[in-house]
């Protein structure tokens, strides 16, 4: 199946939460997260949850988790933490949830900083995306530029498309269950849930 097929299956509506990571900003200051907001609901999509944590492992790891548990929620997106400071660790916290990690995502959004942002200080931008418990997350800095950069050339463009392809996987193992649960009936196996 080619991408053009892949996209026209994806969901149009993905639902979604926005984390901003700053022990600074508070929700009147918070220009990135409401740029992030403001851009997936222009483009169709819902903001089923919006948080600003502190920049510390804890808080971040939290808030991520709680996104991922949440059955109404399709995508994490994070903006913040993500520099080079002690005090940053924003990368380092979601890179150890992923169970798949995106790794082109960090890969073109430097490429982009670089070609149509900020030049050669795009070696010091850190970006990560993935999949952790069949939810997309993806964090990107904390600059209204940068958010701006990743939303429309990287995240909206392909938000559908990634969704598409984790339910694919969960539909697949639930049809897996399924199976598994009708074939110890029928052979009168115990199923122990």
């Amino acid at each position: 199946m080619s991408t053009t097929e892949h996209k026209q299956e994806a969901p149009q509506t993905v639902r979604c939460k926005v984390i901003t990571v700053s022990d600074t900003r508070t929700e009147e200051t918070d220009r990135s997260g409401r740029l992030m907001i403001e851009l997936l609901t222009e483009t169709g999509h819902e903001v089923v949850g919006y948080e600003i944590v502190k920049d510390e492992a804890d808080a971040i790891r939290e808030a991520v988790l709680d996104g991922c548990r949440r059955a109404d929620v399709d995508a994490v997106l994070t903006n913040g933490g993500t520099g080079i400071a002690k005090r940053d660790v924003t990368i380092e916290t979601v890179g150890a949830l992923l169970e798949k990690e995106l790794v082109g995502f960090g890969e073109l959004f430097r490429f982009l900083s670089y070609t149509e942002d900020i030049g050669p200080a795009a070696m010091l931008s850190r970006a990560v995306a993935g999949v952790a418990m069949d939810t997309a997350v993806f964090c990107t800095p904390g600059s209204t530029g940068a958010v701006r950069l990743a939303m429309t050339k990287l995240i909206l463009p392909e938000l559908g498309h990634v969704v598409r392809e984790i339910r694919k996987d969960r539909e697949n193992s639930n049809i897996s269950c399924t199976i598994l649960i009708l074939v110890k009936w029928v052979l009168g196996v115990p199923i122990i849930f």
